[in-house]
């Protein structure tokens, strides 16, 4: 059986988007919206989501060029890695279908369904029952069942929503009408076949073997030649694939004989729990970066608790400290029964480096300790520090990311000085009047009005063409110091007559301050 998880990107980001909201109370927004990646030409489009899709925005575009079709489209950076990970776990949980399935990435899951599928009422009811269970968890799939993985894979992509290729029927006349991206080959493949007039499976099997074997002689690999892969598809050689299998998750628990009400009792079974945990990590050679308590209540209901630790931890009194925290609004109902201790996430974590932990705790608190309490206090995303990135913008000179994170290297850029004291956001200010040569002698700002007495300028920032709007105008900076000694960076967005700018101000010149100089 084939999965094609057809949106997979933008499915798991609504998905996480929608949690987010509901926790915050809030309603989920449906307008245009892109991820996106960064490229050597400028962010292109990765995934669209259907309001996108429906304006004539689509993948592969840059952003740039999205905008001038729908200039209130949104944009996220999209995240590979995340749903990498996030399809591993889907083929772990796609084996309720068969005994082993495998990862067809991008967005694609095969599993083995051979001598299973009379156990949910033969294949057509599997597939129903499988779109029913994705279409529950937001996840747009094409699914179909055929002999061999390639046969299953071009029905999931290029047939109808539910396909079923049963071993009796004629594989070769079924798939013949199917174009030849059906077989999985690389792009300058394909474009070489609709050069040369092959646009459907059918049209191989007219030309010889020997046609074939001397046109990609020199193809090795199946994706690169089409011999290959069509014996794939009608199974005359096999297919090798790589299972998934679950990797084991650092699990201890306790069952208690009697179920427990007070506060006091919990936190001696999470103590224990938080022992028997650092046991098991240390015989691993692991520490945990996450962990995840859950308490069975006698009427069913099961509360979970999550942390997420800035460094590998296997300190049981750190551990117990971050979950006490955590347990203050735990309803025990008539009681708990059951409480389990989990680690989901580990690193590897060698004895010394738990020798050096512990000589930081008696000379004070360690950073990693440090940030994992300022987490669990002010929250996951509370917690972050800035890096440089390579953009002449003040404001997008810098991204957030966790505090012990390893940044990726940026390119240099060499920039005038900038401000110790940024402004969150530039705030807009009246300049009363401006020299010819463009530079204000005064302006009001927060209520009060400044003279100037210097000025050091402009340096001019071109806007960024391949973020920014087709209206978007360049700025010209200034250092200034009024007649109190007070010092400000300022610019002035646009020039007179460049064509550019809101209605609001008819084309005119705005100026902003943007930062504090010392």
């Amino acid at each position: 059986m084939s999965i094609w998880l057809m949106r997979l990107a933008m499915d798991r980001w609504q998905l996480h988007t929608a949690r987010k909201q509901a926790e915050g109370g809030r309603c989920a927004d449906t307008g245009p919206l892109a991820l996106i990646s960064e490229t050597a030409h400028g962010p292109r489009l990765d995934a669209v989501n259907a309001s996108g899709l429906a304006l004539g925005v689509r993948p592969g575009m840059l952003l740039a060029d999205a905008r001038s079709l729908c200039p209130h489209l949104a944009a996220a950076p999209s995240d590979p890695m995340g749903d990498f990970a996030f399809l591993e776990r889907l083929a772990v949980w796609a084996q309720r279908w068969g005994p082993w399935s495998a990862l067809d990435p991008p967005d694609g899951l095969l599993v083995d369904v051979t001598a299973v599928a009379h156990l949910f009422g033969g294949e057509e009811a599997m597939l129903e029952e499988a779109q029913a269970i994705f279409r529950r968890q937001g996840l747009a799939a094409g699914l179909a069942v055929a002999p061999t993985a390639g046969a299953a894979w071009a029905l999931a992509h290029f047939g109808p929503e539910r396909a079923i290729l049963g071993p009796e029927e004629d594989a070769k006349a079924s798939l013949s009408s199917l174009p030849v991206a059906a077989l999985r080959l690389d792009p300058d493949v394909l474009l070489v076949l609709r050069r040369l007039g092959l646009k459907r499976i059918g049209d191989l099997y007219g030309l010889g073997r020997d046609t074939l074997q001397r046109r990609f002689r020199t193809r090795r690999t199946p994706a690169a030649n089409p011999l290959i892969r069509l014996d794939q598809l009608l199974g005359r050689v096999p297919e090798p694939l790589l299972p998934a299998a679950a990797a084991e998750v650092p699990l201890v628990q306790r069952r208690l004989m009697e179920p427990i009400r007070h506060r006091e009792l919990l936190d001696r079974v999470v103590e224990d729990l938080a022992q028997d945990m650092a046991r098991l990590l240390e015989t691993q050679g692991e520490g945990a970066r996450r962990l995840e308590l859950g308490m069975w209540r006698v009427d069913g209901e099961v509360t979970v608790r999550r942390l997420e630790m800035a460094a590998a931890t296997r300190d049981p009194a750190h551990i117990c400290r971050l979950l006490a925290t955590r347990l203050d609004d735990v309803d025990a109902g008539f009681g708990i029964e059951l409480v389990r201790l989990r680690a989901p996430w580990c690193e590897g974590l060698a004895l010394a480096q738990a020798d050096f932990e512990a000589a930081a705790e008696n000379h004070g608190t360690s950073l990693s300790v440090c940030i994992d309490r300022l987490t669990v206090r002010l929250g996951r995303d509370a917690v972050r520090r800035p890096v440089p990135f390579a953009s002449h913008l003040p404001e997008r000179a810098q991204r957030w990311i966790p505090p012990l994170d390893v940044a990726a290297a940026q390119e240099e850029l060499e920039l005038h000085a900038r401000p110790l004291k940024l402004l969150d956001r530039a705030e807009e200010i009246a300049v009363l009047y401006a020299t010819p040569d463009g530079v204000p002698r005064r302006f009001r700002w927060r209520g009060g009005v400044h003279e100037i007495a210097r000025a050091e300028g402009p340096e001019r920032i071109a806007p960024e063409w391949w973020r920014e709007r087709p209206d978007a105008r360049l700025r010209d900076y200034y250092r200034i110091e009024d007649g109190e000694g007070r010092r400000y960076w300022i610019y002035r967005q646009g020039i007179t007559g460049d064509g550019r700018g809101n209605d609001r101000h008819g084309g005119m010149p705005q100026w902003f301050l943007q930062g504090l100089c010392a």
